[in-house]
């Protein structure tokens, strides 16, 4: 035994001190452990000691002084001093260079990780014999990624990192004892290692084999390392197996998806599902159970990989808080984590029933429509005691919410075809119920036809007398009319032919001078008095003609309604007799319009008529006033005629614009001015005329024009 034999351990962390004291026994070296600096000092400055083994909490400030001390403390001989870190950084690992360290890695490390870096730095060795650089045992040992040192004559690692054990599952005694071809596909190797030495820099995927018999995917980077004495070949590994299984669940996650929106079969969704869960986590057996109707008993809709003898023991059981993971996780509406199925008291009532189905581990999730509406669970099985990591919960997670999805679509569906049938037993009866109302409605129809019919005559016959009626007025008013004049023109005419008879009897026996100035007075008096009456006549006549319309003579044109209007009525309010009401006009100004200003200044002419007839008469009251107001209203003029005076009679109303209607029919008016303003507004101008009367409060009558009328 040599006589510096002490491995010094110096830590506040927890080490496996006991361990390191057995692995290293067999290389003939004892292990002291301190737990502070100046102790190992003490211990240093004894001697003795082959290497200190130094965490950077107990190396002082920041400058890590107590690195030098320690590799100085016993006269005449350097002490190789290691420094250990829990948070290991690039800045930190060149401070421990500046500060003398011989070597630097990072905790938690295997036991057998620092056998390794302790038999490094002390005989510049590893276990398997290699003599390497410590330069590159450190940056192995600090690098975020699993590091493979590679010798290219006997294949097998001559260094690596713990990152490299934790990803192969394997301890560094066990990995630098076998070719690295031993544990991935040799050809995939060396394929690699040939595109490496043609100068070909790129991320090549090998797979390699986990202690535990799972496949880890990896992204391999490799470097030749040139050395006159031995060919060595660098390798980075990450593990990629997540990225992997991710980019899987992503892509099985929309086929899913696609499956639900095709109205694939709930079964056949299922049993996707199952499969893409069970295709992201080795080992695992999963399950799907639906919850019954009644909200109670549980059945096996899923268990592809569950012994059916088992699968059978769950149909028709009932939920509640103790049945097993399943039945409590839907009881309880949360998520159920059973590690240890042997141990926990959910199975104990079942643990002889499920004694022959090796099943260690059960995790399961309820499948929730809504927050209160459980539809059943997703469970995943082992056959090892185990509780789920993060990724592993999520995934769950994630089975549970498409199982729901696909469940409630499948609902919805069934319940559609239910409704789907009910519907149509429904439009049966309603058809029937239909076609029978629809002969009794035929049956009424007629019926009704014949009342119509009878209806039509009653209201043809009615019309008839109405026309009859009004043709009997009109015809007396006229008669009336016309019968003035022209019994007036009957009388002079006698008259006037008794005169000449007389003269002519005064001629043959010689007539004097005062007689015939007589007669010729007398004529003419009588040719005055006939001039008037057929004057008159042909006044009443003109106005019948005036009841058709026509516009073939009527000039149009683009005009200013203020200015027409001033120019239509300023000579004629002149013109009105005295006492004539007060005229108010309220004209909007810029009204231009392309109409027809004859048949419209006859229209207003009218209605002004009208207004003067049949608005005011003798009684007491408010002054007479006819307003005269006209704006625009979108592609319209509202053009208004309104009066304060006696208003209309509202069965009046109906009538006012029939032709021949007027309510002095014998006085001079023959009902013919309103109808013929209603044709030229309706007719000519395009338009349509309105009228609100109130009975002693006065009426009004609006014409609504288009600004352009129609060609």
């Amino acid at each position: 035994m040599e006589k510096n034999n002490t491995i010094l351990v110096a830590t506040g962390a927890s080490l496996d001190v006991a361990g390191l004291e057995l692995a290293l026994a067999q290389h003939q070296y004892r292990v002291e452990s301190v737990t502070n600096g100046a102790h190992a000092l003490q211990v240093a400055a004894a001697g003795g000691v082959a290497l200190v083994l130094l965490d950077v909490t107990q190396a002082g400030s920041a400058e890590l002084e107590l690195t030098g001390q320690l590799a100085h403390a016993e006269p005449g001989r350097r002490i190789p001093v290691v420094l250990m870190s829990s948070r290991p950084s690039q800045e930190e690992q060149q401070r421990a260079g500046r500060a003398g360290a011989d070597g630097y890695f990072s905790l938690p490390l295997a036991t057998t990780s620092v056998v390794d870096n302790v038999l490094l730095a002390v005989q510049g060795r590893r276990i398997g014999g290699y003599e390497l650089e410590v330069n590159y045992h450190m940056m192995a040992a600090a690098s975020p990624d699993a590091v493979v040192l590679l010798d290219m004559d006997s294949g097998r690692p001559v260094d690596l990192n713990h990152r490299a054990e934790q990803l192969l599952g394997r301890s560094a005694l066990e990995l630098l004892a076998m070719p690295l071809a031993d544990i991935c596909d040799p050809a995939e190797l060396a394929a690699m290692m040939e595109r490496v030495h043609a100068g070909e820099l790129a991320v090549h995927r090998i797979s390699f084999r986990h202690s535990s018999g799972r496949v880890v995917e990896c992204e391999v980077r490799g470097v030749r390392i040139n050395r006159p004495d031995r060919r060595l070949f660098h390798i980075r590994l990450v593990d990629v197996t997540g990225t992997q299984r991710a980019q899987a669940l992503r892509i099985g996650q929309e086929q899913l998806l696609e499956m639900m929106a095709r109205g694939a079969p709930l079964q056949e969704t299922l049993l996707a599902l199952v499969q893409l869960v069970e295709s992201q986590s080795e080992g695992v057996l999963c399950s799907v159970i639906l919850l019954d109707e009644d909200g109670m008993h549980m059945h096996c809709a899923c268990c592809p990989s569950l012994p059916p003898a088992y699968s059978a023991l769950l149909e028709g059981m009932a939920i509640g808080p103790g049945v097993g993971s399943c039945g409590t996780a839907m009881h309880r509406r949360e998520a159920v984590l059973v590690s240890d199925i042997q141990r926990d008291p959910l199975w104990a009532p079942y643990l002889e029933l499920i004694k022959d189905f090796d099943l260690r581990a059960c995790w399961s999730m309820p499948i929730m429509q809504d927050e209160h509406t459980v539809l059943g669970s997703f469970a995943m099985y082992y056959r090892t005691v185990r509780r789920p990591d993060a990724e592993e919960q999520r995934l769950i997670g994630v089975a549970s919410h498409l199982a729901s999805i696909a469940i409630e679509r499948a609902r919805r569906e069934a319940e559609l075809l239910r409704h789907r049938t009910h519907l149509e037993d429904l439009v049966d009866a309603r058809t029937a119920e239909l076609s029978r109302a629809m002969q009794q409605a035929e049956l009424s129809n007629e019926e009704l036809q014949a009342a119509l019919e009878n209806l039509s005559m009653t209201q043809e016959e009615l019309v008839r007398r109405d026309k009859l009626a009004a043709l009997g007025a009109l015809v007396a008013g006229v008669a009336h009319e016309l019968n003035t004049p022209i019994g007036n023109s009957l009388v002079t005419a006698s008259t006037l032919a008794d005169h000449t008879a007389v003269l002519a009897r005064q001629l043959e026996a010689g007539i004097r001078r005062s007689e015939l100035e007589t007669y010729v007075g007398q004529a003419r008096e009588a040719g005055d008095i006939l001039q008037r009456n057929l004057q008159r006549a042909a006044s009443l006549v003109a106005s019948f003609k005036q009841i058709a319309v026509d516009t073939t003579d009527a000039q149009r044109r683009s005009f200013d309604l203020e200015p027409l209007l001033f120019e239509l009525l300023t000579p004629l309010w002149a013109s009105l007799p005295q006492p004539r009401p007060r005229l108010v006009m309220d004209i909007a100004p810029g009204l231009a319009m392309d109409s027809y200003p004859g048949p419209l200044s006859q229209a207003l002419g009218h209605l002004v008529d009208n207004c003067m007839t049949h608005a005011f008469g003798t009684q007491p009251g408010a002054e007479p006033t006819v307003t005269i107001s006209a704006h625009a209203e979108g592609s319209e003029v509202l053009l208004a005629v309104a009066d304060n005076g006696a208003g209309i009679a509202p069965d009046h109303i109906r009538r006012i614009f029939d032709p021949f209607f007027t309510t002095r029919l014998g006085a001079g008016q023959s009902g013919l001015g309103l109808y013929i303003t209603h044709n030229i507004v309706t007719g000519v101008l395009a338009g349509h005329i309105d009228v609100a009367s109130t009975p002693g409060f006065g009426s009004t009558f609006t014409l609504h024009l288009p600004m352009t009328a129609p060609r």
